[in-house]
């Protein structure tokens, strides 16, 4: 047979790449217009990409002819960092150029396994990068949601949700965010409390020492181990693991870390695994001085580390303590997952459940359940999935509210009867208690155990301030929600705090500042129903009819069925004077009755 279908071919050699697309905007007016000139222009421009800019990032030029460009890369990071490099160089070029003579990119970026042979990469990766270009403009850059999820918004980029858009060729939607160059601030501030003067800790996730990277999820499992030792002190305000994440294998210096964490000491180090005995080097840097004050290795079983028992974690935190503190911390025993493949099947499901995608949503739950069926005595899957309940009924996709209130609260009975003392089922217990059961007084005793436990539990304080906006007291909800943003200054899930900061300054009418915070929170995820919700009402309170109607539009299209009625019947706040003057808003604003 001679057509390409009947051609039997061998196993394809395949890689994890990323992969950038470019293209001229409008090439073919700018080749009628000056032919020699636009092409001497393009070579030229591919040969300083490929001499002055990929090296920096590990870029492998694949073509660079006609009017594009395809690079792959080892990483999304890298690529994006690539793109606005590449992007910086356009626009420099363009100086003093008349507009109809100048040369404008758009940049698609996706990452996945792909087809490598030679110098090319084939597949579908490849073809969406493609795709992804078409849904920006002149001079912009789109990029997946699994290049998303691997991307610190504010450090590597600001990052706006574009939705679920559709494609030429491609059957399903894709999520797509577009981004612009890092530089956005927190619209809410640390408080200034006296809890708020202990000193900050920074744990940043520890690196390979060895060649190979078979253990790479290992660091974060020390730095995560480290964390919960420290957090359960009231010794210290320690930075949550979801944000010194992102310092991970970034090459930042000790003052960059302290000053976007706000923390006073940093803890980093590397290590080496050699068979099951692993051997940890770590140094606590003091943020003000840049003096190194202690310094030492730690050598432990591979295996005990995993399994739970502390040796080789608690010896650290106790020189550390010592050094920072000159007394022990005091110290109590978590449960954590026990595999490194465990861990990758948390961070994978948090991810996916905070998309609020309903195909990724859906994927969430059934990776949580798989998680709790290989780890039935592990408290925080337990947890999540009861999180993920709460999420459904506020996003308007539960067909029963009762019945998921009465799962959320079983999920959190289960996780609580193996680990009493997770400050995380706690805080999620007062969610279900809040949000779907209405038992306040509950809630409110939930929240307060969980940070009896852990006073550094940036969620518990978060929801805590959700319940104080609730009941009306916009003050008290507007300073437990700065406290955690100060806890998670650049979470993952930054949309979430920021969305409910926003529900904290409508309770005390400073709807300014709510409609920066519920802007800040769509641009990072634009199907949160519950921040277009605090949108409108922002906005009609400030005079901004029209913005504060097409708000609603858009939430009606996520959640077709909502009314005033049926937002009442579920909402914590209806009864109290607050949720009758949000619920009098949305009748003013147009919602059904």
């Amino acid at each position: 047979m001679n057509s390409v279908a009947g051609i039997v071919h061998a196993a394809l050699p395949r890689a994890t790449r990323t992969v950038l697309m470019a293209d001229v905007v409008e090439s073919v007016r700018l080749v009628e217009q000056d032919e020699n000139g636009f092409v001497a222009g393009w070579l030229d421009f591919v040969e300083q990409v490929r001499a002055d800019i990929l090296p920096h990032y590990h870029g492998r030029l694949l073509k660079g002819l006609g009017d594009g460009l395809l690079i792959d890369f080892d990483s999304p990071r890298l690529a994006v960092a690539a793109a606005f490099a590449i992007s910086n160089h356009v626009e420099t070029g363009n100086t003093g150029e008349p507009p109809d003579k100048q040369v404008h990119l758009r940049i698609g970026i996706e990452t996945g396994n792909v087809i490598v042979k030679q110098d090319d990469v084939y597949g579908h990766r490849v073809n969406l990068a493609a795709r992804l270009m078409t849904l920006v403009g002149p001079g912009e850059i789109c990029i997946s949601a699994a290049v998303r999820d691997q991307l610190t918004a504010d450090l590597d980029a600001d990052v706006e949700d574009l939705g679920e858009c559709f494609v030429k060729h491609l059957a399903q939607s894709v999520r797509a965010y577009r981004l612009s160059a890092p530089g956005g601030t927190s619209v809410t501030r640390a408080e200034t409390t006296g809890t708020d003067l202990l000193p900050g800790l920074a744990v940043i996730p520890f690196t390979t020492r060895d060649g190979d990277d078979e253990h790479h999820v290992l660091g974060e499992v020390l730095a995560e181990e480290l964390i919960q030792d420290f957090s359960h002190s009231a010794e210290f305000r320690v930075i949550s693991r979801l944000s010194t994440r992102a310092f991970q294998g970034r090459g930042a210096t000790l003052e960059q870390m302290a000053a976007t964490l706000h923390a006073h000491y940093v803890l980093s180090g590397g290590y080496r695994v050699s068979g099951r005995k692993v051997t940890v080097e770590a140094e606590l840097a003091e943020a003000k001085t840049g003096q190194i004050v202690w310094a030492g290795r730690h050598k432990g079983n591979l295996g005990n580390l995993l399994s739970g028992r502390r040796e080789l974690i608690d010896g650290i935190a106790v020189a550390v303590s010592t050094a920072m503190m000159s007394r022990e911390i005091g110290r109590a025993q978590s449960q954590r997952l026990a595999t490194l493949e465990s861990y990758t099947l948390l961070i994978a499901a948090t991810a996916l459940m905070h998309r609020l995608s309903t195909v990724d949503f859906a994927d969430a739950r059934v990776l949580l359940e798989a998680l709790i069926e290989r780890a039935p005595r592990k408290a925080i899957p337990s947890a999540l999935l009861a999180k993920w309940h709460v999420l459904r009924v506020q996003q308007g996709w539960s067909q029963d509210i009762a019945a998921d209130a009465r799962t959320a609260q079983r999920w959190t009975r289960q996780a609580l009867d193996i680990d009493p003392h997770c400050s995380l089922a706690l805080a999620v217990e007062g969610f279900v208690y809040t949000n779907l059961l209405k038992r306040l007084d509950a809630a409110r005793e939930s929240y307060d155990r969980a940070l009896q436990i852990n006073p550094n539990d940036a969620l518990a304080w978060l929801l805590l301030g959700t319940l104080h906006a609730f009941t009306g007291e916009g003050l008290q909800a507007i300073r437990c929600a700065r406290r955690a943003l100060a806890l998670s200054p650049i979470d993952p899930h930054r949309y979430f705090y920021d969305s409910l900061s926003a529900t904290a300054f409508l309770a005390a009418h400073q709807f300014d500042h709510a409609l920066v915070a519920a802007k800040r929170s769509l641009r990072a995820n634009r199907t949160h129903t519950s921040t277009l919700r605090a949108m409108a009402v922002a906005q009609w309170r400030l005079g901004d009819l029209e913005e504060s109607r097409r708000t609603t539009a858009e939430l009606l299209r996520l959640e077709p069925t909502l009314t005033v009625s049926k937002w009442l019947e579920r909402s914590p706040s209806a009864a109290y004077p607050i949720g009758q003057e949000w619920a009098e808003t949305f009748r003013e604003i147009g919602l059904p009755n």
